[in-house]
């Protein structure tokens, strides 16, 4: 979908993709834009719905911690998006895995408007993409969302 990519600029779009690469070597560039695209949607769909809880993929995760490290253009596409979309990383550990939380996360990321890539959509262990990332963003049972404690549900900033 070149749609989401229009959300940045090529020059940036190409130094994100640039960043998947050097921290996965050996990753092809087609691999790496089809991250970085999955991570905008992510971002995206985030931004839209604060309040619902739902997580990227570890493959997709990749991708927007590429995007985060572009402090710039990361801070001036949440800006466009109406919504600071936070980053809070934890360590992963499969019991807390939930399995329902990839399929909310894709119906919300359709819901947003977009199609996503379903082989970059997998639960922690079947990651059919190998990455670096080496952190999970699984919702706590009785908590709110992924990561952040108190009413945010999904990384953002209640500012906006």
């Amino acid at each position: 979908m070149n749609g989401v990519r229009g959300l940045l600029t090529p020059d940036v779009l190409s130094g994100v993709v640039a960043t998947v690469r050097d921290n996965n070597p050996g990753m092809d560039e087609n691999t790496a834009l089809r991250i970085v695209s999955e991570a905008l949607k992510f971002v995206d769909a985030t931004a839209k719905f604060p309040k619902l809880r739902i997580t990227p993929s570890r493959v997709v995760d990749e991708g927007w911690h590429a995007l985060i490290l572009h402090t710039d253009p990361y801070a001036k596409l949440c800006a466009q998006l109406g919504r600071f979309v936070h980053h809070y990383p934890e360590r992963p550990d499969p019991s807390r895995h939930d399995p329902l939380a990839m399929t909310r996360t894709v119906a919300l990321i359709e819901k947003a408007g977009h199609t996503v890539d379903g082989e970059l959509w997998t639960g922690p262990t079947g990651t059919p993409v190998p990455v670096s990332a080496n952190c999970s963003h699984t919702p706590v049972p009785g908590g709110c969302g992924p990561i952040r404690p108190g009413n945010c549900a999904s990384h953002c900033s209640d500012d906006s």
